[in-house]
């Protein structure tokens, strides 16, 4: 029988299964909705849905680096244990070959593809790591770079996962230089580039905080401007990669240590295992400045 989409939405509602999934179900079982739901809870797709409502805010970051192609990605899962295990590990390390070889545009797209382009889709593929590992598991989100022959990668994971950054430097092969910035994006955590990549409204905005504070401070108005503009400065080398004093080299900036190499830095990305999902106590940006110090 023909298998409608209202017929596809009422499985995934009774079993939280991917719709393709539930699609494929449908049609191993010529439209037998009870059929169709043994189907997958035979396959552990089912089994896999019943932990959809959990909260999964461990997990891993990971990086995948073939030729020009890098990928930076992070899985969720519920508890740390599952991070050691090596069907976790072997799961990352799929998903990220998978998303520099076929080079979805978002994660609902990753889903919904052939896992390297063949056989089951990649949500079936996790959903078959949940039924054995026992646990919710979600591919969050990903970010992909490419380069030329000319450039570098610079990739650093800290405490096997917990942060992950990715970093392009244009004008070297150095992929080493790549790495230490990487490792200082992990410190500092910086949010761009350079000061021009910060928008006219965040500096206005920033602008306008400082000018009022150093008002309240009761500073003549006359040098409050040459003030705001002195602290600006502050405010810029905070969040910009640039601007900050180099982790393995205060002495210097980021901007001339990177300069002086004959390089520049073209783009970077930062993950912090499960950040915006729950708060932690733990500063992770710490423990790597502490640990580069050493």
């Amino acid at each position: 029988m023909a298998i409608t989409a209202k017929m596809v939405k009422e499985l995934r509602e009774k079993t939280g299964a991917g719709m393709m999934d539930c699609k494929k179900a449908l049609q191993e079982t010529d439209g037998d909705m009870d059929k169709a739901i043994d189907f997958l809870r035979e396959k552990g797709i089912a089994k896999a849905a019943k932990k959809a409502d959990r909260i999964a805010a461990e997990g891993l970051t990971h990086i995948e680096v073939d030729n020009n192609t890098a990928a930076l990605l992070e899985v969720n899962c519920e508890t740390d244990f599952v991070t050691k295990n090596d069907q976790f590990k072997e799961l990352l390390s799929e998903l990220g070959k998978h998303l520099i070889t076929q080079q979805p545009a978002n994660v609902e797209e990753a889903l919904q593809q052939k896992l390297h382009g063949e056989g089951d889709t990649v949500e079936t593929f996790i959903n078959s790591a949940v039924a054995k590992i026992g646990e919710k598991i979600t591919l969050r989100r990903f970010t992909i770079f490419t380069k030329t022959d000319n450039d570098a990668f610079g990739a650093y994971l800290h405490m096997g996962g917990r942060i992950g950054v990715l970093s392009v430097l244009e004008g070297t092969k150095d992929e080493e230089l790549g790495k230490d910035i990487a490792m200082h994006v992990a410190a500092v955590n910086p949010r761009y580039i350079s000061r021009e990549a910060v928008s006219e409204e965040e500096v206005n905005h920033e602008r306008e905080v400082l000018k009022q504070q150093a008002l309240n401070e009761g500073k003549p108005e006359k040098i409050v401007e040459k003030m705001v503009e002195g602290r600006l400065g502050k405010f810029f080398q905070e969040i910009c990669l640039l601007e900050q004093d180099f982790v393995k080299d205060p002495d210097q900036k980021v901007k001339k240590y990177v300069a002086d190499k004959g390089a520049s830095v073209k783009a970077f990305v930062r993950y912090e295992v499960g950040e915006g999902l729950e708060k932690r106590e733990e500063n992770f940006a710490e423990e790597v400045m502490s640990q580069i110090k050493k």
